[in-house]
């Protein structure tokens, strides 16, 4: 089983420690959100140099935040800092509160906005030229702007039917978080996938994500989850996929019990569709290092079977 675990930590050499535990430990992948480091792609271009085979993973950056000129540039320079495969880019619109609120954005057309922002992107990270004139970008890079030195695969955080169809046709694929069995079986694959053959490519990578706990009352295990994950439940987007998903929020989504139940989730996942798993362990009572080492052990006991 491809298993992947949160990336991040307080400081770079904690994250490169992490990365070259998780690699010996036999995870596939490690996924960093946004705001670790402030900037994730500096600590993963130092952790890839310290792993040769874990791939590193961007879950996701926000497109409204960085033109898709400077995030391939970016993307570049990871790629060769690191010397070697092994670097995705998950990227993704975000949510109204943050673009508007935050940063002061309009966010009144995000699936636009993204789906026009995968081509510029895509066709720089592969050609480093793009020509394009759409409604909310105007690019145009001649040939010979930065091209990573490898292939970069880049996932959609596509949760509504219009970027699974980008995720399909331009991306490489797409990067959940809070999308259960139910959803992807019944909304996220047959949607993504059915994109990907009109334009005759390969099946795409479905990366779920769900917070995974191991631990006996699965009531207290939820109830934490409802805590440390309330506001997912809140946001429109995530909303909507938990609706799809048949769950009443991020407690009921997350993958939670003793190790025969926690498996048999992830298995449900692999089942539905995702090829996969980015597992975010959460501690469960009042040992909570006890805690984690338990679910990590089970996760690592998945991510080395055949």
């Amino acid at each position: 089983m491809r298993i992947g675990l949160s990336g991040g930590g307080r400081t770079p050499d904690r994250m490169i420690e992490q990365a070259v535990k998780a690699e010996a430990d036999g995870f596939s992948s490690l996924w960093y959100a946004s705001a670790v480091g402030g900037d994730p792609l500096v600590a993963m271009a130092l952790a890839g140099r310290a792993t040769t085979s874990i791939e590193l993973g961007t879950s996701v950056l926000q497109t409204y935040t960085s033109h898709p000129a400077l995030l391939a540039n970016r993307t570049a320079s990871v790629v060769a800092a690191m010397g070697r495969p092994g670097f995705t880019l998950g990227i993704g619109p975000s949510h109204e509160p943050v673009i508007e609120s935050v940063y002061g954005y309009s966010y009144g057309h995000p699936g636009r906005h993204t789906e026009e922002y995968v081509k510029v992107l895509t066709s720089l990270l592969r050609d480093g030229s793009v020509d394009f004139d759409g409604e909310d970008f105007q690019v145009h890079v001649p040939r010979g702007g930065a091209v990573p030195d490898l292939p970069v695969p880049v996932l959609v955080a596509a949760l509504a039917p219009r970027l699974l169809r980008v995720a399909g046709e331009v991306a490489d694929g797409t990067i959940l978080w809070m999308g259960t069995a139910v959803a992807i079986e019944t909304h996220v694959a047959p949607r993504i996938g059915a994109a990907a053959e009109r334009v005759g490519k390969p099946a795409p990578r479905i990366v779920a994500g769900l917070p995974v706990a191991v631990h006996d009352d699965v009531d207290e295990a939820r109830q934490v989850a409802a805590s440390q994950f309330a506001g997912y439940g809140l946001l429109p987007n995530y909303r909507r996929l938990l609706d799809i998903g048949q769950v009443d929020g991020p407690a009921d989504a997350a993958i939670v019990g003793d190790e025969a139940a926690v498996t048999a989730g992830i298995e449900a996942l692999f089942e539905a569709g995702a090829t996969d798993v980015w597992a975010a362990n959460f501690a469960v009572g009042e040992d909570r290092k006890a805690s984690t080492a338990r679910t990590r052990a089970l996760l690592q006991d998945l991510a080395n079977r055949p």
